[in-house]
């Protein structure tokens, strides 16, 4: 692999809290060698051609929990913690599923204004938690990074600029279309969840996922990025700040296999059924915007590749995935550092990542 950039130890930039690691508890490891062909882009390729391509700098497979195959870019290695980007967004599914799990958000098609009255007289004023968690909200709102004015890159500023702002600039969003009608990818729908999420259980975001990293035994300390420093009020960047180790990210993708780790049932497995497949019909794979993808659909901040949520994607910009194929228990990690400025290369390459993390796992399968 070869990529002269990396989203690694993005505290070095910007306000952070860092969530302690526990002793740390390695995965098993029976390495193997995969034999996989990718088909895509017009042509077939090796493994290591598509992640040369691809501008990879993780590789990590764990099947039945077991870490058979790990690759990085030179320069990186299994201790950096690497920024996911929207992957973050599908932790995040996580910890409200186990928000819901210990009875602390106990309706999902309560008003979001009923934690969080802020957002009254907003575009939220009457949009459910579960339309923020599957962004039906139906919100005016466009993500757009490429143009620098627009207000998805102002949301963005507000995180790097580090002076706080995030969720005030959440109450100034419209309301555009009727909450529940259709699907609009929205970086606010997941700001908004973290902040019911947070109102509900008391818990920040780097505290709830502190808990869950001594349960899983994390080998990385993770680092959540913030919108101020911490003794600020600075506030998580939950939509796409979280940085752990591709080992650890590994970790996540197991939990959303059936809930559970090391025999313990930490989310209810009707919640990973429930955020791993479309609830709607526009939400289905293929259903969606083909701006957006024609190889998934949108369950709980989970991409579903089928209609019944048994493969799973987290996807963050630039190449930050984390597939799951959940009957086989196998778990595929790939981050990435390939261009976003051009917009036909960068929907290239994230289509050619929906091809080819399910034939790794098949390869992982057959190992």
């Amino acid at each position: 692999m070869n990529s002269a950039e990396v989203f690694r130890e993005p505290q070095r930039g910007f306000h952070h809290v860092e969530v302690p690691a526990p002793s740390g508890n390695p995965w098993p490891q029976a390495p193997k060698s995969l034999n996989v062909g990718i088909v895509g882009a017009g042509r077939e390729m090796s493994l290591d051609e598509f992640l040369a391509l691809t501008a990879s700098t993780s590789l990590v497979v764990v099947a039945d929990g077991v870490l058979v195959h790990e690759q990085y870019v030179e320069g990186v290695g299994a201790g950096d913690r690497l920024l996911g980007n929207s992957a973050t967004k599908s932790a995040l599914a996580l910890l409200t599923g186990i928000a819901v799990g210990g009875h602390h958000l106990p309706d999902i098609d309560a008003c979001v204004c009923d934690y969080v009255p802020e957002l009254l007289g907003s575009g939220y004023d009457r949009v459910s938690v579960r339309q923020v968690l599957t962004m039906t909200s139906g919100v005016r709102w466009a993500e757009e990074y490429h143009d620098a004015e627009s207000p998805a890159s102002r949301m963005l500023a507000l995180w790097h600029n580090g002076k706080g702002g995030l969720r005030e600039f959440l109450t100034t969003i419209p309301a555009g279309h009727a909450p529940g009608t259709r699907y609009g990818y929205c970086s606010p729908d997941s700001l908004v969840l973290d902040w019911v999420r947070e109102r509900a259980s008391s818990q920040t975001l780097a505290e709830a996922l502190g808990e869950l990293w001594r349960l899983l035994g994390a080998e990385q300390p993770a680092i959540v990025g913030l919108d101020a420093p911490l003794d600020e009020g600075g506030v998580a960047m939950a939509a796409g700040a979280l940085a752990t180790s591709a080992r650890d990210w590994a970790r996540l993708g197991a939990l959303q296999v059936d809930g559970c780790w090391n025999g313990e049932q930490v989310i209810d497995p009707d919640w990973v059924r429930a955020s791993s497949q479309p609830e709607q019909p526009f939400l289905l794979p293929g259903r969606l915007p083909s701006t957006i993808t024609t190889h998934a659909g949108f369950g709980y901040h989970w991409w579903p590749l089928d209609e019944h949520g048994e493969r799973v994607m987290a996807d963050g910009m630039r190449g930050q995935f984390v597939y799951v194929d959940r009957p086989r228990c196998i778990v595929v990690v790939k981050t990435s550092a390939w261009p976003y400025e051009d917009r036909w290369w960068d929907r290239e390459c994230r289509d050619l990542c929906y091809l080819a993390l399910p034939a790794i796992a098949d390869a992982a399968a057959c190992v």
